[in-house]
């Protein structure tokens, strides 16, 4: 089996020697390089077309939106995976916006870290914020995990909820984004609980990060109910 290549960027070379131990230990990963800012890791992308780069949102350089931006640009294929101190929605929305396909906070447990490298890497989004609810589980198993992609019988409406939800909008703000009741929101995230066989917000938050809806889906056109 050919192994995940990885790129660690982190401006801290304590972290990514432990990052590089760790990752070296697992038979079907391997660390091909690492870089040091934001100039350096877009240098280093396009010399070594790692599948993952695991990127540092405070090294640096130019701003993290657009280091993740130049490096969609320049290598495609490269999946952006991001590893911060910053356990906070709002920048795993802008890391998100920006092209990354995951978020792990540096205080996650290592076997979170190696999921969220795999998951991404099988195509899948990640996202672990520990003041979330439900997204600082480890990932979920047996049926859900199997429904990498959302049921064919949600709705154009339905889909475009359980995207906000996974890029970690609360109620209010998917209501404004789209300009609904919050009652009428709190309505189709209790009609995708039912359709998903999903228990409580929980669970939600949980596919829907690892869904891949946020590769997959594109939001519904304003205005127009399903």
């Amino acid at each position: 089996m050919t192994p995940i290549r990885v790129l660690i960027a982190d401006d801290h070379s304590v972290l990514r020697a432990g990052l590089r131990m760790l990752l070296s230990a697992q038979s079907d990963i391997e660390v091909v390089g690492e870089a040091t800012d934001g100039l350096d890791v877009s240098r280093r992308a396009r010399e070594l077309r790692p599948d993952i780069i695991l990127l540092d949102l405070s090294m640096p350089g130019p701003r993290s939106g657009t280091v993740i931006r130049e490096l969609r640009r320049a290598c495609p294929k490269t999946r952006i995976l991001i590893l911060t101190m910053h356990d906070d929605a709002a920048y795993m929305r802008s890391a998100v916006s920006a092209g990354a396909v995951g978020y792990v906070v540096k205080k996650a447990a290592d076997f979170e870290l190696l999921s969220a490298i795999r998951a991404v890497h099988a195509g899948r989004t990640f996202v672990d914020l520990t003041q979330t609810p439900g997204l600082a589980q480890p990932p979920l198993r047996g049926k859900i995990a199997s429904q990498w992609q959302p049921p064919k019988n949600l709705s154009r409406r339905e889909r475009e909820v359980l995207r906000l939800l996974a890029q970690g909008h609360s109620n209010q703000q998917i209501a404004d984004k789209i300009r609904l009741s919050v009652k009428t929101v709190e309505t189709y995230r209790t009609r995708l609980s039912e359709k998903l066989g999903l228990k409580g917000r929980a669970e939600l938050y949980r596919f829907a990060a690892e869904s891949g809806i946020l590769d997959t889906d594109s939001a519904a056109p304003r205005g127009r109910r399903p």
